[in-house]
């Protein structure tokens, strides 16, 4: 293990990955503090931020980001940001004529917004407020910020300032509305060229130029719309003029679309198809995120949590319990000490051109208040606690091939038991000494043959306003369950939650085998120049689509077990 963090650069290309970004952003911002008093956290924010200086000479800190989005997508945000605004300048005008202005009405900011915009007017005297100052008075000022019926775009929420290098728009396609849609994997694909292609190298040289110990790019990008051809060739991109770097790819894809039609469905099952499927060629691994109950044209209902309720339409909502997910599951490549460079974590999980990893989490993590870790795995000893964050299934015989698991956030609880001498052990993981021991006990209990790699943190993920409020009224403050529920049933009588702890396993294993395989088997199921012939208008070529078809398949088979006593996957008679 490394004890030094390398800098990652951050790419989110599309609108719902920019809404999971915008939320892991703002846990990011709300772990950052400037006290030098302050011993350092265990995560190394120069990993994901960079320090930078305004024109008047203010200190600034702002992720290493490039965000795409389309036409009409930021609202309130300016492209350029503020850092870096000195206020427009009337010198250049030269008519001397009369000037008959038309000004649009900007649209309205919503109250989280408002208050962040009083607090930018206060400065202090050397620079900017900070970080620590930011989020007590934003706790002052309104904890209750209830945005389910404002936020319409992730700018809504997003509050942090970013690079004015950061944010890059697309203007061929539009955001909201019927027409000039990017709806289709080959539109996606072709916009990689001209000003769009130059922009993006503009931006990734700024920012890799200034880097010391560049390790790679963590990238989310939609997987259900034309971003996933956008991507695609983003990814392609990196791979062949920054080779030898981890690319760490996330497919973002949201519980559900607005306005969906069947034919939109299928398209979004095609573009999850081909994106997969390239992308996956093209980076170091490709985890698909959602809480969708499947990728199919038929899911299940979406994913739930014991002590979560959150409403699944809302992307506000969904995206803010994948951040959660996400913030444990980069852990690895953030630490401060003993920190996993990108490679090494996709070289543990991608052997053997397995490139797929699914993800499983459990948010929060459950734990009662005042037990310890070994009394919170007993209680669920019968299965795992975590859920499917990828749609995958988890094999029920615990064959895996390898498995990263970090557990995030047992701030201040017991990792071991404290029974007196002579006391009965509840079970065999009582008697273990570390935290570590009891979770690697734990899990190889249930995978006792797989290759098993983990990480402990202690430091929750810390929850600011405009967090929403989507946990259970039993949970107090630090997200731990109450040892009794509150009796009174008013929600705004209950403890605000701060922090919660979490639980994610990153995986590759044979159960990505039939689930590839279902999900080939559904693309396959119709005649795309029949059901869907616009799909393939502005590309992929036919024969490039029945190539990646056939590059699915295969890649399922990559994941099957034949060393005996195995079942065979239910694809594998069509594939014989």
């Amino acid at each position: 293990m490394s004890n030094f963090c390398r800098e990652v650069i951050t790419l989110q290309l599309g609108h719902y990955s920019n809404f999971v970004g915008t939320h892991w952003w703002n846990l990011q911002d709300a772990s950052l503090s400037y006290d030098p008093e302050m011993p350092p956290g265990e995560i190394q924010s120069d990993v994901m931020f960079r320090e930078g200086q305004t024109l008047g000479g203010n200190i600034t800190y702002t992720p290493r980001l490039i965000a795409m989005d389309l036409k009409g997508s930021l609202q309130t945000l300016r492209q350029e940001g503020s850092l870096y605004d000195t206020g427009k300048d009337n010198s250049a005008l030269s008519w001397d004529g009369s000037l008959m202005i038309h000004e649009e009405s900007p649209p309205a900011k919503n109250s989280f917004l408002e208050d962040l915009d009083n607090l930018d007017r206060f400065t202090c005297p050397a620079g900017s407020l900070s970080v620590d100052t930011v989020n007590s008075r934003l706790a002052q000022v309104q904890k209750n910020y209830k945005l389910e019926g404002s936020v319409k775009v992730w700018s809504d929420f997003l509050r942090i300032h970013l690079h004015p290098r950061t944010i890059s728009i697309i203007h061929q396609y539009n955001h909201d509305g019927e027409t000039d849609c990017l709806e289709a994997f080959g539109q996606g694909e072709t916009l990689l060229q001209g000003p769009v292609l130059e922009d993006l190298d503009d931006k990734l040289h700024f920012f890799v130029e200034e880097c010391d110990y560049f390790q790679g790019f963590q990238v989310l990008c939609d997987l259900a719309d034309g971003f996933a051809g956008l991507g695609s060739k983003v990814t392609e991109l990196l791979q062949d003029a920054y080779g030898g770097r981890g690319i760490l790819t996330y497919g973002m894809a949201p519980v559900s679309h607005p306005n969906s039609t069947p034919m939109k469905d299928r398209y979004h099952l095609l573009n999850c198809a081909l994106g997969m499927v390239h992308m996956a060629s093209h980076s170091s691994f490709f985890c698909p995120l959602t809480l969708r109950g499947g990728l199919g044209l038929r899911p299940s209902s979406p994913i739930s949590f014991p002590n979560l309720n959150y409403d699944p339409s809302l992307w506000y909502h969904s995206s803010s319990v994948l951040s959660l997910a996400l913030d444990a599951l980069t852990v690895p490549y953030r630490l401060r000490n003993n920190c996993i460079p990108m490679w090494q974590l996709a070289d543990s999980l991608s052997t053997s051109g397995r490139k797929v990893v699914a993800a499983y989490g459990v948010v929060p993590f459950p734990i009662m208040h005042g037990s310890s870790f070994p009394d919170a795995l007993s209680a669920c000893a019968d299965s795992l606690p975590w859920k499917p964050l990828s749609t995958c299934a988890e094999a029920a015989d615990g064959r895996c091939y390898g498995q990263w698991v970090t557990l995030k956030g047992l701030e201040g609880q017991r990792l071991t038991s404290s029974v007196a001498p002579g006391t009965e052990l509840l079970s065999p993981l009582h008697k273990l000494q570390s935290g570590e021991d009891v979770l690697a006990s734990y899990i190889t209990s249930f995978y006792p043959t797989a290759p098993l790699a983990l990480q402990l943190v202690s430091s929750p993920s810390k929850l600011t306003p405009p967090f929403p409020r989507i946990f259970s009224q039993s949970l107090t403050e630090r997200g731990l369950e109450h040892s009794q529920l509150l009796a009174t049933s008013s929600p705004f009588a209950q403890p605000v939650v701060t922090s919660v702890p979490v639980m994610t396993s990153l995986q590759s294993g044979p159960a990505l085998d039939p689930w590839l395989a279902e999900l080939h088997r559904s693309v396959s199921a119709f005649d795309i120049r029949r059901v869907a012939p616009s799909f393939l208008s502005q590309g992929p070529e036919t024969a490039d689509y029945s190539e990646a078809l056939e590059q699915l398949r295969l890649l399922a088979r990559n994941y099957r077990d034949d060393s005996g006593g195995a079942t065979r996957s239910s694809s594998e008679d069509d594939d014989d």
